[in-house]
């Protein structure tokens, strides 16, 4: 049987989430008519503390819609780390939906600094830059290994962003994993932050859903772009209530997750040929260092029954959810071992 390490997008809905998506009360969620999608977007709006908030098919469309509401048109720049979601994943779409210009700030782990973002605002009033118009910022941090800001850290980059009147932009995939691995609740996370939003669809294990939520009149605004997008939904309280599930029942379990990831990044930092801190592993994604990683990754799932991704020629990643326990995870860690052990 495979060992599906590949995301934690991979999760698939359990029979009891099958069961409350199954019994979910549902109407017109585009007319506001839909009770579970209307409950949903409420708790997530208490969760970040935030007046308002909007159900959306994806996390990607949650970037998507709130980058559109904070960039003008005319050159405005998204300031943004380099391993960052929408410059890597999201198809060049920060671009062609909102015209943004994507200007990366460097930083270890997948953060950068309040002094390095700094360092990379555009000087105001030069005709001949972009406009310093968006923060964004990613918790936790994807392709870096799952790493948690410090609290402490995003509060200086907030605050430099407050005194240069710039916007924010909390890109939530996996906010979840840092409440549950800092202990910080998720709306002192967000807050300071003009739009914050979760996805339901990674460690949370529900199938369809993310949720974007800010003030009232940007979420109005959102509504909009929704719709312009395409993502304006109808019956949509039978995915809604898998959301809703998650956040009652998936939430805790997390903690699992990331003490299988440090069991699999401790079974692998040792071996020959690879790369690995396991005192990096934070949550639940482990990204290694060794030669050949595509061909490495292909030969682990033909030959070992293991899948992993591939983040360059040399870094693989490797995701912890709830499919895959702690039997499998160091059966996962031993056949890495046997396929290293055979290659040589």
């Amino acid at each position: 049987m495979l060992i599906n390490l590949y995301s934690d997008t991979q999760t698939r809905p359990v029979q009891a989430m099958r069961a409350a998506m199954a019994a979910a009360e549902v109407g017109d969620e585009q007319r506001g008519e839909d009770p579970t999608v209307n409950a949903l977007c409420e708790q997530v709006g208490k969760l970040l503390d935030k007046p308002a908030a909007v159900f959306l098919p994806s996390g990607t469309m949650c970037n998507a819609i709130g980058f559109r509401l904070h960039i003008r048109p005319g050159g405005d720049a998204v300031h943004l780390h380099p391993s960052a979601h929408p410059i890597v994943a999201e198809a060049g779409g920060p671009s062609a939906l909102s015209g943004a210009v994507l200007a990366p700030v460097p930083g270890e782990a997948g953060m950068f600094t309040a002094d390095a973002l700094e360092a990379a605002l555009f000087p105001a009033g030069n005709r001949y830059t972009p406009c310093s118009r968006l923060v964004s910022v990613e918790q936790t941090t994807n392709l870096a290994g799952g790493r948690v800001w410090p609290l402490e850290q995003v509060r200086s980059v907030l605050e430099v962003a407050a005194r240069h009147r710039l916007r924010t932009h909390l890109d939530g995939a996996r906010l979840m994993n840092a409440v549950v691995a800092s202990g910080v609740p998720a709306a002192q996370w967000a807050r300071g932050f003009d739009t914050a939003w979760i996805d339901f669809t990674k460690g949370l294990g529900a199938p369809v859903g993310a949720v974007l939520a800010g003030s009232a009149e940007l979420i109005e605004q959102a509504w909009r772009h929704k719709q312009m997008m395409g993502g304006a939904l109808r019956q949509a309280g039978i995915v809604a209530a898998g959301c809703r599930w998650a956040l009652e029942h998936h939430v805790d379990r997390l903690a699992e997750d990331h003490t299988n990831a440090r069991i699999l990044a401790e079974g692998l930092a040792g071996l020959p040929g690879i790369t690995l801190d396991p005192d990096t592993v934070e949550t639940n994604i482990v990204v290694f260092r060794l030669a050949d990683a595509p061909r490495f990754c292909r030969r682990l799932e033909a030959e070992y029954g293991v899948r992993m991704s591939t983040l360059g020629p040399d870094l693989v990643r490797a995701v912890t959810h709830h499919d895959v326990d702690t039997s499998a995870v160091r059966r996962a860690a031993d056949a890495v071992a046997a396929a290293l052990c055979d290659q040589h």
